[in-house]
């Protein structure tokens, strides 16, 4: 709970400052229109946060979410992105989750090496399927996954939020946590290391190709290179929710609540007439806050534990 807090704290802060530089520089407070278009815009960084905290708890990193997103959004956009497509997408996604997931827990590679790897192959194929921007989406996919003029996108992101709360419970989820603390312990009780790290690869691959989807309902269009950025805001967005990367501690609500706050900050920055050149550099400045946050709070939380104890 202290992890998720975290990243709610970091969330209620990048908010208050959201509404001040809209206030302050529009003359009024956002409009439902805006709110919308935050939820949407959000939706793609959210579910690469899930996947990739799946993986981070493994004591795993998964760089070719990028890669992964990058195919699945030319995919999308090359095929007019048709309900039949899509499905077409997940198992795309879900494909490459799983030989990341295979070369990792088989091969027995370092997952920062490996997914290094298969994002460069993954971004080959996106160029190769869609070699410039361009493409289109079904009306209706966008309709009802991120319509302009309705929250469609919380339904979905409330599904999103529930997967993980149940995916939490059972007893593969129990296992992600187990490996992620001791790996060399979960196994001797038991538990299927390698068969559980293929298959949180594949659901971090699964997510990354929903996010995709997402980017182009949003987007209404594609862009082979559309994957790039995910990568760094991922690994964020969960290091501002309070996900060990060490493994076996935090939550995915942690790393959905960093992906919110790391588009409001683009968001801030836009309103704060900051130059785009320097937008980076507040980026990782906000980044480098997070962290401290989270590394305090951790510190005091041991103290106070000491003292109990």
């Amino acid at each position: 709970m202290r992890d998720l807090r975290l990243g709610l704290l970091v969330l209620g802060a990048t908010f208050a400052a959201y509404l001040t530089v809209y206030t302050t520089s529009l003359g009024h407070l956002p409009t439902a229109f805006d709110y919308l278009s935050l939820l949407n815009t959000s939706l793609p960084l959210v579910f690469v946060a899930i996947g990739q905290s799946l993986v981070v708890l493994t004591g795993g990193i998964d760089l070719s979410v990028g890669g992964t997103v990058s195919l699945g959004v030319a995919i999308t956009a090359a095929t007019g992105g048709s309900p039949a497509w899509l499905l077409l997408v997940l198992a795309v996604g879900v494909l490459c989750g799983t030989v990341n997931g295979l070369v990792v827990a088989k091969g027995r590679i370092a997952p920062i090496l490996t997914t290094l790897a298969t994002l460069s192959v993954y971004s080959g194929l996106a160029l190769r399927v869609l070699p410039v921007p361009g493409g289109s989406v079904d009306p209706a996919v966008r309709t009802a996954l991120t319509d302009p003029d309705a929250p469609t996108a919380l339904i979905w992101l409330a599904l999103a939020v529930a997967g993980w709360l149940g995916l939490r419970r059972t007893r593969f989820g129990m296992r992600v946590y187990a490996i992620g603390s001791d790996e060399a312990s979960a196994r001797a009780v038991g538990v299927p290391a390698a068969r559980v790290k293929v298959a949180v690869y594949a659901l971090s691959g699964l997510c990354a190709a929903l996010a995709a989807i997402f980017y182009v309902s949003t987007t209404t269009s594609g862009d082979p290179n559309a994957g790039a950025p995910y990568i760094l805001t991922s690994i964020a967005a969960v290091v501002v929710g309070g996900i060990a990367f060490s493994g076996g501690r935090g939550s995915a609500l942690g790393a959905v609540a960093g992906a919110f706050a790391l588009t409001l900050v683009i968001d801030v920055l836009f309103f704060a007439g900051i130059d785009p050149l320097y937008q980076s550099l507040f980026q990782g400045l906000f980044l480098v806050v997070a962290v401290l946050l989270g590394s305090a709070g951790a510190l005091l939380a041991r103290r106070r534990r000491e003292a109990a104890s």
